[in-house]
């Protein structure tokens, strides 16, 4: 019988995980079945009871699911660090965020923003703060949906500045992808993944997620982590 493993994840390592679990099932042959949603469901569908063997998420979401017994201790396994990038509708004008100032005078001048419900949109609106702009592009900000991209709001006009994971943004058609954000304000965001506390220790299903977690995290699946944005952990 064939070794089924099911996960959950975040949209922001999606087409990641796509790659890795294809690689694992050739060599393998154990089927893999992730499920990408937004991290915020991500969390709380576990959080209600659905088993998946695997969770991947942001580190400081599977660090809270291990402390609240939905993961198993331990279980903890870095994959990618993730940075975001800015977008624009394909054919606009390209801003120059080359630097912290120069990403802030963008932001001002554009009539739009729009950034995600994951951990870099929470990071990016405490940007904002600090350079003191909350209050001035209050009326100007847009937070996409739990698990729409950004970069498909950016597609269809809605907006006119995205801010993304690249992962999210680099593979999406009507866009053009500035860049990544300068490194004096980059945030980097790492993926991790954790054993759902039903595995029981020492069963077969156990033994293939280890094995799987091993493929995840070993030097040959850099070049595919590199592929989509990200960097090995």
């Amino acid at each position: 019988m064939q070794t089924v493993i099911k996960g959950i994840s975040s949209m922001a390592t999606r087409l990641l995980l796509a790659d890795l679990s294809s690689a694992f099932e050739a060599a393998s042959g154990c089927r893999v079945m992730i499920e990408s949603v937004g991290g915020v469901d991500a969390a709380r569908r576990v959080q209600a009871g659905e088993v998946f063997d695997l969770v991947f998420l942001a580190s400081d979401a599977i660090d809270k699911l291990i402390a609240s017994g939905y993961l198993l201790p331990g279980s903890r396994a870095d994959l990618v660090r993730s940075g975001v990038a800015v977008a624009v509708r394909a054919g606009a004008p390209r801003p120059d965020i080359s630097t912290e100032e120069a990403v802030r005078a963008a932001v001002r001048a554009a009539p739009s923003i729009s950034y995600s419900t994951g951990p870099s949109g929470v990071a990016l609106a405490r940007l904002f703060e600090r350079w003191g702009l909350a209050q001035e592009l209050a009326g100007r900000m847009v937070q996409a949906p739990p698990g729409v991209p950004v970069g498909s709001l950016v597609a269809r006009g809605e907006v006119a500045l995205g801010f993304q994971q690249l992962s999210e943004l680099k593979h999406l058609e009507g866009i053009t992808v500035v860049g990544p954000l300068p490194p004096a304000i980059q945030i980097t965001t790492v993926f991790s993944a954790g054993v759902h506390a039903s595995v029981a220790a020492g069963s077969a299903q156990a033994r293939q997620v280890q094995a799987l977690l091993q493929a995840m995290t070993s030097s040959q699946a850099d070049p595919i982590k590199q592929r989509q944005g990200m960097e090995p952990a």
